[in-house]
């Protein structure tokens, strides 16, 4: 019983916390979104995706670091107290929250896999200079992606390579390593996993500013800047995966408005846009992380004395 009812409560701590901060962030993260579209692709990019991720990170470590020490340091063994409604309701919710996600990744997971083979299917290996196997498929679409998470790998078409010039093929080919590198598959395999009501948009903006972010490690001149322009009206014309395809990152895919969007973007390349207005030390972010671990270090006692406290009324 002992067992059964910090499972139940560390669930119920989880799962309350955790839909708490996805709430909030569903609310708040446009205002946030809007106030730091002046700086660039990739920052704003990561910025979402922490944001995504944070209500999940931030439930496990108050769970692991807080709820369960002071269970087991604090709860009496020897008191046999059975589990109540609401913590009973609350870890079967955690439970489900948690097999839901597990369910979803690997739904998406497959669904990849059998797009990925399909595609494949008789596919040809090219000698190129980038640092990521090519592989040339058959079937028209994807025209350009990237696939996989563990052996990433890029996907061309026949079709694609015929329309591109050399220029625009390697401005192309170059995006969708930045996609590789920036391990962008494996972001979408977690938001899966995370998956709660209201967050699609969150998620679109995401999806915008790591398009944008690839765009912008393709390129390092406006030149290069209308072979990538180019090679999306190109293959824009070829058609987009309908629907589009969890865990690959195509070069052109819906919804339109984020090509159109790119487009508009890559002709207008300014070099400036790549300069970061403000200059932050990681010292700084390495300072306050290590005085917040000072902080909770000093207090710790005292506080998983409050979180029991706190469980215990909600047993009650």
């Amino acid at each position: 019983m002992f067992a059964a009812r910090g499972i139940a409560i560390s669930f119920s701590v989880f799962v309350m916390v955790y839909c708490a901060l996805s709430l909030a962030v569903c609310l708040s993260w446009q205002r946030i979104w809007q106030s730091i579209q002046q700086q660039p692709a990739h920052r704003i990019a990561d910025f979402l995706f922490a944001l995504r991720i944070f209500p999940l990170l931030l439930a496990a470590v108050v769970t692991a670091v807080f709820t369960v020490p002071s269970f087991l340091l604090l709860e009496p063994r020897s008191i046999d107290e059975p589990i109540g409604a609401i913590p009973l309701a609350l870890g079967l919710c955690g439970a489900g929250l948690a097999i839901f996600g597990v369910v979803n990744a690997t739904i998406a997971m497959r669904k990849a896999s059998r797009a990925v083979s399909g595609w494949t299917n008789g596919a040809r290996a090219l000698k190129t200079e980038i640092p990521v196997p090519v592989l040339r498929i058959s079937p028209a679409l994807p025209a350009v992606a990237a696939t996989g998470i563990v052996r990433s790998r890029v996907l061309l078409s026949g079709a694609a390579e015929s329309v591109l010039t050399a220029d625009e093929l390697q401005a192309a080919l170059s995006h969708e390593v930045a996609h590789v590198r920036r391990r962008d598959n494996l972001k979408k395999l977690l938001f899966r996993f995370v998956a709660f009501p209201g967050t699609c948009a969150l998620e679109t903006a995401w999806l915008e500013a790591t398009e944008m972010a690839a765009d912008d490690v393709a390129i390092s001149s406006a030149s290069e800047a209308l072979d990538l322009a180019a090679a999306l009206i190109k293959l824009s014309r070829l058609g987009a995966i309908e629907p589009p395809v969890d865990l690959t990152a195509a070069l052109v895919h819906s919804p339109a408005s984020i090509v159109n969007a790119r487009v508009e973007r890559l002709l207008a390349w300014n070099e400036q846009r790549l300069v970061t207005t403000q200059s932050h030390s990681a010292w700084y972010g390495l300072g306050a992380a290590m005085a917040t671990v000072a902080v909770f270090a000093v207090t710790y006692s005292q506080l998983l004395v409050h979180v029991h406290t706190a469980t215990e009324w909600l047993v009650r």
